[in-house]
């Protein structure tokens, strides 16, 4: 088990902790009471650790903020063992939804018709993440064409929609008063784009993956314990009337751990698209059921039309891909911001030595320059990435150069005091503002290879917990044009490049991945949700596989960790505290959380396939 260290090794020297190497199955037999006041302390430690010299010492009180949790905090860790298949194998966010794309796969599917049932059924049993009322990326590789498609299904704005949308009296609308409205709803993308790769890349009959889902919203599936906690923590104020009959009793309870709860709307909704196809959604009945709760929110009116709706199409986009030592790394172009983030993070820290065993993972002086390089990867994302349609995105993003220039910033024993965007070769500094978007941490994503080596990474979102809180045709609505920037233009008065535009796909930190080896092959297929915090998600795995040899479930296993901006953010645990106190002394502010991510991966080593579900949530890995 871990311990505490007695000295730590810092850039300037050494720091002596004065704690007792105290092994942690020694706290596990203590009393529940005992372990409360563990807990404290831990927070007491890490509080302490974040603090300056100056802070500790100065004579005027310190205000302390307390623990920001998420939403998933009461569900705790769950202990994961690697999946280990030959033939197949899909790991997602809930064993429903694993078992859904199982059966597929087993009835002789394509990797692409497991998602789709896994999504389908990700949709009822994981509500708050994702759904028929969200948007998603889909990365597709076709191992027989040695092809790899990436497919956009992102959310659009309504056509009516303006860069002052969410705007007041000349300030920002309070953000969740935003999110919890009509306001916030976009046009869907998930069905069409669902829809669109089966057609592409389908094997088994369009309405045979309707089944699994079609049959748990009648018959009923057992309320989980992180869809429990979730519900305890959003309460049934955010929800439309229809959502809180549907998730909380009579009292304003939620509905407990291991209820049977049906949603024959959903069915309803689930029939008429089998039959129909994706028109079923985007028009008649169902459309009109969409913009009717639209336009009736119990807070603020949306404006999405019929018109948005039977407008929608999807994107397909060139790969957006980049070389890390001998992989190539792909996915999403922008509209995504992950994949472009994460290459850049990858590329400027190539050149140094991060370590190549098990034995590196998370050496502190390796977690320092990720979180540089994703600094400088996130100040360049939240000035040049958008909508390539609306704002075109500069291609010297990944010029070998200017990676080299902006790698060259990276002092490997002092942190940066100030991290400012860069200036691409083909880039107008001036053309965009600095955007500061809010992003909430909701999403969820599915990995799938099948029998023939064809690979799916599908990363989907209705955004935040419970998207809008707008409950239509038994599902929620997305609450994704929060994901614009509420003010169109920055302090200096120029234009932020991600502003609200009708008809317009927000940006996305959504970060599908494929890996490819050197001879071509797949060699993983990963992401995660986690809001803005997707890209360090992803970075700590894809670094985990690559450089650190870790196998798939040790990969997500690692404690999290990343700097979207000022902070490093640290996961809460023991090593935290040490982790905390050595980063300090590069110069860092420290910000320790929950940081619950959602990785799902599977890699393929030495003639197998090897599955991984994070053990943060309730996912896990299913194959033969």
């Amino acid at each position: 088990m871990p311990e505490f260290p007695d000295a730590l090794p810092t850039p300037q020297g050494t720091i002596m902790t004065g704690i007792a190497r105290t092994p942690l199955r020694r706290i596990s037999a203590t009393s529940s009471r005992s372990l409360d006041a563990f807990r404290l302390a831990v927070y007491a430690l890490l509080l302490l650790a974040c603090l300056s010299p100056h802070d500790v010492l100065r004579a005027e009180p310190v205000a302390i903020p307390r623990p920001q949790l998420e939403p998933e905090a009461d569900t705790g860790r769950e202990e994961k063992r690697l999946a280990v298949a030959k033939k197949h194998l899909i790991t997602t966010a809930n064993a429903h939804a694993s078992e859904a794309g199982r059966e597929m796969l087993r009835k002789g599917g394509s990797a692409t018709d497991a998602a789709i049932a896994a999504q389908l059924v990700l949709g009822l049993v994981e509500p708050q993440s994702s759904g028929l009322g969200g948007g998603a990326f889909l990365l597709h590789w076709d191992q027989a064409e040695k092809k790899l498609a990436t497919y956009d299904g992102r959310e659009t704005a309504p056509a009516a929609a303006k860069p002052d949308r969410f705007m007041v009296a000349g300030k920002p609308m309070e953000y969740d008063r935003a999110v919890h409205s009509g306001l916030s709803v976009g046009t869907p993308g998930l069905v069409r784009l669902l829809e669109h790769a089966h057609k592409r890349h389908g094997r088994l009959p369009w309405p045979v993956l309707f089944e699994p889902a079609m049959k748990l919203a009648r018959e009923g599936f057992e309320v989980s314990s992180r869809l429990y906690f979730m519900l305890r923590w959003f309460g049934p104020s955010g929800l439309s009337p229809a959502a809180r009959r549907y998730f909380f009793d009579e009292t304003g309870s939620a509905r407990p751990i291991g209820q049977r709860l049906t949603n024959p709307a959903y069915a309803a909704t689930l029939e008429a698209i089998a039959k129909g196809g994706a028109d079923a959604f985007y028009t008649g009945p169902v459309a009109e059921e969409i913009v009717a709760a639209v336009k009736n929110a119990h807070t603020a009116a949306g404006d999405l039309t019929l018109d948005d709706l039977a407008g929608y199409k999807i994107v397909e986009r060139p790969p957006l891909c980049v070389d890390y030592r001998s992989h190539r790394v792909c996915g999403m172009a922008p509209p995504s911001s992950g994949t472009m983030a994460v290459a850049q993070s990858l590329k400027l820290i190539e050149r140094f030595d991060v370590g190549s065993t098990p034995k590196d993972a998370l050496r502190t002086d390796v977690l320092h320059l990720i979180v540089e390089a994703e600094r400088l990867a996130y100040a360049d994302r939240d000035r040049y990435l958008a909508d390539p349609a609306f704002a075109p995105v500069p291609k010297g993003l990944l010029d070998p150069a200017y990676l080299a220039a902006r790698s060259a910033l990276i002092d490997p024993a002092q942190a940066m005091t100030l991290v400012e965007p860069g200036l691409p070769p083909d880039a107008d500094k001036r053309a965009f503002g600095i955007d500061a978007t809010n992003e909430s941490n909701g999403t969820s994503h599915l990995s799938v290879i099948d029998a023939d080596g064809n690979t799916v990474s599908l990363t989907t979102t209705i955004e935040g917990a419970f998207g809008s809180g707008v409950f239509a045709g038994g599902f929620l609505l997305n609450n994704q044009l929060t994901d614009f920037s509420f003010r169109p233009v920055d302090e200096t008065g120029r234009p932020v490049a991600n502003r609200v535009e009708g008809g317009k796909r927000p940006r996305s930190t959504m970060a599908p991945t494929i890996v490819f080896d050197e001879k071509g092959d797949v060699f993983a297929t990963l992401g995660s949700p986690g809001g803005s915090r997707i890209i360090l998600y992803v970075m700590k795995a894809l670094v985990g596989l690559l450089d650190w040899q870790l196998d798939a479930q040790a990969a997500l296993d690692l404690p999290n960790f990343g700097s979207t901006g000022d902070t490093v953010e640290l996961e809460y645990g023991w090593s935290t505290i040490w982790r905390a106190l050595v980063l300090k002394s590069y110069g860092h502010a420290i910000a320790p959380d929950l940081m619950n991510s959602g990785l799902h991966a599977i890699v393929r080593r030495n003639g197998v396939l090897e599955g991984g579900a994070d053990p943060r949530r309730e996912g896990i890995a299913l194959g033969d």
